[in-house]
């Protein structure tokens, strides 16, 4: 069974599943304090480590009291951008808040290498120190400026790279894999993330992709919005156009839990897709198995559904769980392929040095 994959193939007569309104977004009755406390933690980091570029850069590159004040501005409102923008986009849908909230991803993943361009600046100037104490103060400018210059440069390469959609093609095989599928491709798509960075224009270069692929089927394993409010017919249209010719499977992952998970899963019903959440159904003899992303959180929850469906006796099984990890309740429960997504590979160092930790070979 040939299996191409995106970064993250035949429609059947399936009787569409309806979502369970135990897992309905708290959109409506506003933030919780579990909520309020990440958000209140996560400026507070973000304020810190914004202090601490303005205190390297001033200490390496010194300005005018002027150029202190602006600098110091422009980095105190950068500071609190992601959050506002997050919290926009939360409740509204519309160009200001897409376009604010790009202004504020962009810079949220530049600060990322400048935050640890700064960090780099003060092993570089104590090495110095260590090394040539006389040449410390004239070569403090050439630190921050060779180093925040590697930073930007680094920045601009992982936003151009990260809109290039790369294929994997992988050949599984599967035991008790039903005659009809052999030889058979199948499609798997992750984490789109479609909201204010990703629109209806993304979700175009994706379904671009798989018609020219043309697989048998296409599976979705969750995160295909991204916990914004948005108007999920407009901007999943594409892959709607997508179901018409090929069935397509869909999990919900941990961001469609973030926003209004009952209104995405109604908008894909809508246009042809068929959601997944701790059900299974036949597609030409394969058994296809979606786990809804909040289930997985609890292991006995997620063994017992499994256990039900006694899969170790049937043909082979394919089980759409968004985060690669329960995986020795899944394997003693007799699924024969788990797909997922979530990690994105560690998307950034020095994430991807952590996701390696977590989850191992399967960081991919």
């Amino acid at each position: 069974m040939d299996y191409s994959f995106t970064p993250t193939d035949e429609p059947q007569s399936l009787a569409r599943p309806q979502w369970n309104h135990s897992h309905a977004s708290s959109r409506n009755i506003g933030f919780g304090f579990g909520t309020i406390l990440a958000i209140g933690g996560m400026q507070a980091f973000l304020f810190l480590a914004h202090w601490f570029i303005f205190h390297t850069w001033t200490a390496f590159w010194p300005l005018s009291p002027a150029a202190e004040w602006d600098l110091g501005g422009a980095l105190l409102l950068l500071s609190v951008s992601f959050v506002v923008a997050a919290v926009l986009g939360y409740r509204y849908y519309n160009g200001f808040v897409a376009f604010i909230y790009k202004i504020a991803a962009v810079w949220l993943g530049l600060l990322n290498f400048i935050f640890w361009a700064a960090c780099l600046c003060w092993a570089a100037d104590l090495a110095l120190r260590l090394a040539r104490p006389a040449a410390v103060a004239g070569g403090r400018p050439w630190i921050a400026a060779v180093l925040f210059g590697l930073a930007f440069l680094a920045g601009i390469y992982g936003m151009l790279n990260a809109r290039h959609i790369r294929e994997r093609h992988v050949t599984m095989t599967l035991p008790n894999l039903p005659a009809s599928w052999r030889g058979r491709s199948a499609l798997l798509v992750s984490d789109m993330h479609l909201g204010n960075i990703n629109g209806a224009g993304f979700a175009r270069r994706i379904a671009n992709i798989a018609r020219r692929l043309n697989p048998n089927i296409v599976f979705i394993a969750g995160d295909l919005f991204d916990g914004s409010k948005a108007d999920a017919d407009k901007i999943a249209a594409p892959l709607f156009e997508l179901s018409k010719s090929i069935g397509v499977y869909f999990c919900g992952g941990n961001h469609e839990e973030f926003g209004d998970a009952a209104e995405y899963s109604a908008a894909l019903i809508r246009g042809g897709i068929h959601v997944l959440h701790n059900e299974r159904v036949d597609v030409d003899g394969l058994q296809v198995i979606g786990v809804s992303y909040s289930d997985t959180n609890y292991p006995a929850r997620l063994k017992n559904f499994l256990e039900s469906l006694q899969l170790d006796k049937g043909p082979a099984s394919v089980l759409l769980n968004h985060v690669p990890h329960r995986l020795s309740i899944v394997e003693q429960a007799g699924v024969s392929l788990q797909l997922s997504g979530h990690t994105h590979g560690g998307q950034i160092v020095p994430f991807t040095w952590l996701t390696r930790r977590i989850f191992g070979r399967f960081t991919h």
